[in-house]
């Protein structure tokens, strides 16, 4: 058994084998603008930011602003605007707000502070952060992030997180995969949920000084966009079932990631993409959807019933040791193998970055020796991380101080004491550095529709550098977005929220009800969660850490074979107007029937390897990823068919990349 589909539902069929180029299931549209300063990179923050128009105190009251998602960037978002003094209506589906899943993130939180005398600054960051991304993300982007990181330490210790801190008492760090300094802080391995919980606090307080109106257990269904511009949302109660819109001056989402479309990710299972999936049907183009990261350090799968895998935090890899044995099909304990009968591969290919190695190298490079035979464990679909060396020269209590819950974590899911033996890891599917697009001001092709955190896709390119994803996120929300809503909402001063009688609300809500009785009446014989099973089986084996033509090809003939199936018999218990989960995991995963398509269609249009999306047909001759600057430096910004359309076919928009601080390379780990 491997990561990637050795699982399998007894009752999954596969099509026959299908044969599309790109030509059959994509046209070219015209290129799409992404509105960056022109000025060098690392001076259009601070040029945009003295450019926006400014709303006056006194105004701000005048406007209302969405907010969907509670998490970081949500969180942050609402809460900034909040205190800034719009009126912001804030929604989630959880039953607070800290429930978000930004509390997941372990490892720590990025910032080019440079406290160190290790050599690292901004420039150093972004060199990392664009090079990681493998060139494959907006290198203004990376210069805010990196700019913006200091004010985010600063200001996520001021409100409460318990940041690490060293004997003299600065804010201690550590290292992370792809840099070779020590940038990373950390809370132990909670770092995402001391953030979030300092975040929802944040928030919270504006909730009691009535700048911020909190509703929770609702679920945004659709996007209401009326004159060309985003207005407002449908939402459902989760627990009446009662449908209602609300309309607004600009709505931002914050709704996270898309990787459990996978159905087995290191994500919660309640994480989802319905709000930015529905965004896009509305017109909000989808960028680079095929990029996913697999995240090396999940625990192996055991069960085709096992509901999603576990993240072990990257975090790990400081002290960790990652090996398997040098001989193929080896049974004995990892007590039993001797120093001179392992292989230490990472370190043996990358000897610079050795186990920090980004994310993509690292799970490629187990994935290869997995699918060599070099596997360990009851079903031979993980490879070891050993902390043996580390207790060794560090001593048992300082390993412990590092990551005592993560080594809990893994005890409570395996029944090991990772302590005496190794840990054993594998390739998860877990961040989507696709997402909806947006400019450099955070908006999406929908005028009046802003994005923050990992529903957008900018800053990581085709692979993100771990403790890159808690920063992007509180970038946004503290730090982008209140900037950048402003500066769309100024022209609009005078101008009222959309009545609920228009007629774009009311088909908003009439679409929203129609597609629920739709999933409610189709009367079939399975349940939402087999056909999502179905997928991610779909997905692993023909979109996984590896990917070919003629795979993405038969994965699409099999997606369009499964989403018909689907329509035809899922079977939905319980009525509309009550709380009622099934129905939820049914519109989701009928969401992710339909994104799925358009991931495979990505990964076929792009030819080329870049990051984490791994073409085998473009490999250099000691297996890493051979990129096309000359064709493929550039987004992919996606617009799907309308479901009446004559022409099928997807339509991509391009926005060319160019990068002049961290010149095109072709990276080396070595």
């Amino acid at each position: 058994m491997t990561s990637e589909d050795t699982v399998t539902d007894p009752t999954t069929t596969r099509a026959a084998t299908a044969s599309f180029t790109p030509d059959d299931v994509r046209t070219v549209g015209a290129p799409v603008d992404g509105r960056v300063p022109d000025v060098p990179a690392e001076q259009a923050w601070a040029d945009r930011r003295l450019h926006y128009p400014l709303v006056a105190p006194a105004n701000r009251r005048k406007f209302t602003v969405i907010v969907v998602g509670t998490g970081l960037a949500g969180a942050g978002a609402a809460a900034a605007l909040g205190e800034l003094g719009y009126d912001v209506e804030c929604f989630t589906i959880h039953d607070a707000p800290r429930r978000a899943h930004s509390v997941a993130a372990q490892g720590g939180i990025n910032a080019a502070r440079a406290r160190k005398v290790d050599n690292d600054s901004v420039h150093r960051f972004v060199k990392d952060t664009v090079k990681g991304g493998d060139f494959r993300g907006r290198e203004a982007d990376a210069y805010r992030l990196g700019q913006e990181s200091v004010r985010v330490i600063d200001h996520m210790n001021a409100i409460g997180a318990p940041f690490a801190r060293e004997y003299g008492g600065e804010l201690a760090t550590r290292s992370f995969g792809g840099v070779q300094v020590s940038r990373t802080y950390y809370t132990r391995g909670q770092t995402g949920q001391q953030l979030q919980v300092a975040g929802a606090n944040a928030l919270l307080r504006q909730v009691a000084r009535g700048t911020v109106t909190l509703h929770t257990r609702q679920e945004m269904l659709d996007l209401v966009v009326a004159d060309g511009r985003a207005q407002g949302i449908v939402v459902r109660d989760l627990v009446t079932g009662a449908v209602r819109a609300v309309t607004a001056h600009a709505v931002v989402l914050a709704t996270g990631g898309y990787g459990n479309i996978y159905c087995k990710s290191t994500l919660a299972k309640n994480s989802n993409a319905t709000a930015a999936w529905r965004a896009h049907r509305r017109g909000a183009h989808f960028a680079n959807p095929a990029f996913i990261q697999f995240h090396p350090t999940a625990l192996p799968l055991m069960s085709q019933w096992q509901s999603k895998t576990i993240l072990m935090s990257e975090s790990l890899r400081n002290d960790g040791r990652i090996w398997v044995p040098a001989r193929a099909d080896d049974d004995r304990a990892p007590e039993d193998i001797p120093e001179s009968e392992r292989d230490y591969y990472l370190e043996r290919r990358y000897p610079t970055f050795g186990n920090l190695t980004p994310r993509d190298v690292a799970s490629r490079a187990a994935r290869e020796r997995i699918d060599a035979g070099f596997g360990v464990g009851p079903l031979k679909n993980a490879v070891y991380l050993d902390f043996a060396d580390a207790i060794a020269r560090l001593g048992r209590e300082t390993v412990v101080a590092r990551y005592s819950n993560l080594f809990h974590m893994y005890e409570q899911a395996t029944g090991d004491d990772p302590l005496s033996t190794p840990m054993r890891i594998a390739p998860g599917a877990h961040f989507a550095m696709g997402g909806l697009w947006s400019d450099y001001d955070m908006m999406t092709s929908v005028p009046g529709l802003f994005v923050g955190g990992e529903v957008g896709w900018g800053y990581h390119g085709a692979n993100r550098l771990g403790a890159n994803s808690l920063l992007s996120a509180c970038v946004d929300g503290w730090f982008t977005l209140p900037y950048a809503v402003p500066g769309y909402l100024a022209p609009l001063l005078g101008t009222r929220v959309l009545p609920h009688d228009d007629p774009a609300v009311l088909d908003a809500v009439e679409a929203v009800r129609a597609r629920t009785e739709r999933l409610l009446t189709t009367g079939g014989t399975q349940g939402p969660d087999r056909f999502h099973r179905r997928l991610g089986e779909i997905l692993y084996r023909y979109a996984g850490v590896t990917r070919t033509p003629e795979g993405l090809a038969q994965g699409i003939a099999e997606i369009r074979a499964l989403r018909e199936e689907f329509w035809r018999d899922v079977r939905v218990l319980g009525e509309g107007t009550e709380l009622n989960q099934e129905l939820e995991r049914a519109g989701r995963v009928a969401d992710y029937l339909e994104m799925a398509e358009l991931l495979c269609v990505d990964g076929l249009d792009r030819d080329e390897s870049c990051g984490a999306h791994f073409r085998a047909d473009h490999q250099t001759p000691d297996g890493e990823a051979l990129r096309d600057d000359t064709t493929w430096c550039r987004v992919s910004a996606w617009e799907s068919p309308a479901p009446d359309a004559p022409d099928a076919r997807f339509v991509r928009h391009d926005e060319p990349l160019t990068f002049q601080a961290v010149p095109l390379q072709t990276r080396n780990y070595a």
